[in-house]
């Protein structure tokens, strides 16, 4: 194994290059923000954080509101053995990539997901979709407003955390046509803004879309007034350049001019992850997808994080239920820990975790005497990391 001891996976320049259109000659025309809410004007910079707990939520096909004090609790404060209750992550993200099931709107948010019943590619989302999902995040007794609730009865009984905890919202792929699968499929699908069909073959229109979707979210959050966590920034959903590379640029401006970050988790060696930064992005998170397959080697491990590193990246841990003692694979968790260690993540680098649904909630509550002590030995390694305290 190569143990990786310099490490440079920190905040880099924002400066993005100007993206044409493809086939043309002219660039994308820039949108710029109108007037900024108080609270964004106050900031000066674009907010780091360091650990960011993955939240989904959204499609049908897990739309109970899952995301209550309850369950949040699980998130916002972790007490050890000893009885000491701390802070745990850092940041929050909101996402979903596609809404499938029974009374769904059968719709996916990024290229490329399935109906796992049907096995065909899903029908792209819509401005009622996306709005749909804005509205799910800003239910009032769930989501960001009991994320809000709990980081202040968390505060009541340890203190206030040295920053309000961070938002990050995923924004939805403008994908070209009505269905990725077909050549022939509408790219007027979307819908208006100011009375205009937008059409998606085209760049500016892509980029209008996600720019109404950063305005409605930030409308939002500041009608919602929420006194303990901040919106620091915006997630794409889609994991891999390809199908994006002529827009990102662009969007990234856009939330720059208001020192949003723009944070992308692209799985392992997929198009265009070495060149995050070329794309506009702030933070990025190499996905090593090793916990998923039996058969997948723990030298895995060892190449995602040597990629990663080369590329200056954060990483991303994932797991899921099968993390818990009854299905057996705990020891895959162990080996991220173990492995972020080695390669010095865990003292640099930020880190997204991936878990599942909501199995971090899982293995707190449960009676296993294993799934305890994973659930302390993940924990502890979350709220030690140097980083931290940098």
């Amino acid at each position: 194994m190569l143990l990786v001891v310099m490490v440079s996976c920190g905040k880099e320049d924002h400066t993005v290059p100007e993206i044409k259109v493809p086939g043309g000659n002219e660039p994308v025309e820039q949108p710029k923000p109108g007037e900024l809410y108080s609270w964004e004007k106050s900031r000066t910079e674009i907010l780091d954080y360091t650990d960011m707990v993955l939240l989904y939520g959204g499609g049908r096909q897990r739309y109970i509101p899952n995301w209550d004090t309850n369950r949040l609790s699980a998130y916002v404060s972790y007490t050890d053995k000893g009885g000491h209750e701390k802070w745990f992550f850092d940041s929050f993200l909101f996402l979903e990539f596609a809404d499938y099931g029974s009374g769904s709107a059968m719709v996916t948010y990024a290229t490329g997901y399935k109906d796992p019943v049907s096995n065909k590619i899903l029908d792209s989302a819509t401005k009622k979709d996306w709005e749909r999902l804005i509205d799910y995040y800003f239910l009032e007794d769930h989501n960001l407003a009991q994320l809000d609730a709990t980081v202040e009865a968390v505060s009541r009984r340890i203190g206030q955390p040295a920053e309000k905890p961070r938002v990050v919202i995923t924004i939805p792929e403008p994908i070209m046509r009505r269905n990725s699968s077909e050549a022939t499929s509408s790219t007027t699908y979307w819908g208006e803004i100011d009375g205009k069909a937008l059409d998606f073959s085209k760049s500016v229109d892509r980029v209008k879309a996600c720019c109404w979707y950063i305005d409605r979210v930030r409308a939002m959050f500041d009608k919602r007034g929420y006194k303990n966590i901040e919106l620091a920034g915006f997630y794409w959903i889609s994991e891999k350049a390809s199908d994006s590379s002529d827009i990102l640029a662009s969007v990234s401006e856009y939330l720059h001019q208001m020192n949003y970050s723009f944070n992308w988790i692209p799985y392992f060696s997929a198009d265009g992850y070495a060149q995050w930064k070329r794309w506009g992005f702030d933070y990025a998170y190499l996905q090593p997808n090793y916990f998923f397959n039996e058969s997948t080697p723990m030298s895995r491990l060892d190449d995602a994080c040597n990629m990663g590193l080369a590329a200056k990246m954060g990483m991303e841990m994932e797991f899921d239920d099968n993390a818990l003692a009854s299905n057996g694979r705990g020891y895959k968790l162990r080996n991220y820990m173990q492995a972020f260690r080695n390669y010095k993540v865990w003292d640099n680098c930020r880190i997204a975790y991936y878990q599942g649904n909501n199995t971090v909630y899982t293995l707190k509550n449960s009676a296993n005497a294993d799934d305890q002590s994973l659930y302390h030995d993940f924990a502890e390694f979350v709220t030690t990391r140097p980083l931290r305290s940098k």
